[in-house]
């Protein structure tokens, strides 16, 4: 009898153990909103319309600016993006975080490289040096984390805003 109930139990245990492991890993949209460093970044892709495909696009590397990046914009910057009128600007903005293809950290090459974003108009810079990884368009970022993996993607935390 307890042979039994020692096996019921380690076949329990297995079950459990197994339904933990199905547990999908979080999109890109779950992954940012957990961390909780990037409320302003959420907002603004609801408001471009972008929240649904930044959850299910596979294979997509975000570069996205914490809060305290957004909060260095101009005073009255963020406001006047999320105004409706303003969508298509927020949408080139946002697209420009935003590349087409998954890009790890252990990827990066020795000398900087061009990479298209899913903004058409926009390629980025990515320079791996010593001191660290930045990102440019118009202006530049660093990445202050690589590899917050989600499971359509990788988000790299940036702080700066990159702009067309």
């Amino acid at each position: 009898m307890n042979i039994l109930k020692a096996a019921a139990l380690a076949a329990a245990i297995s079950l459990g153990s197994l339904g933990a492991t199905v547990a999908q890993a979080a999109n890109i949209v779950e992954t940012a909103a957990s961390v909780g460093t990037f409320k302003t970044l959420l907002a603004a892709a609801k408001a471009a319309g972008l929240a649904e495909a930044l959850s299910t696009t596979d294979n997509i590397t975000v570069f996205a600016p914490t809060d305290a990046a957004f909060a260095a914009l101009p005073a009255g910057t963020v406001e006047d993006l999320l105004k409706p009128e303003n969508k298509d600007k927020l949408v080139a903005i946002l697209t420009m975080h935003v590349l087409p293809r998954v890009l790890m950290s252990n990827q990066l090459l020795s000398k900087p490289f061009h990479v298209k974003t899913l903004n058409p108009g926009e390629r980025l810079t990515i320079s791996a040096k010593s001191s660290g990884v930045t990102v440019s368009g118009s202006n530049t970022a660093k990445v202050v984390q690589a590899d917050v993996k989600a499971d359509n993607g990788v988000i790299h935390v940036i702080d700066t805003v990159l702009l067309p």
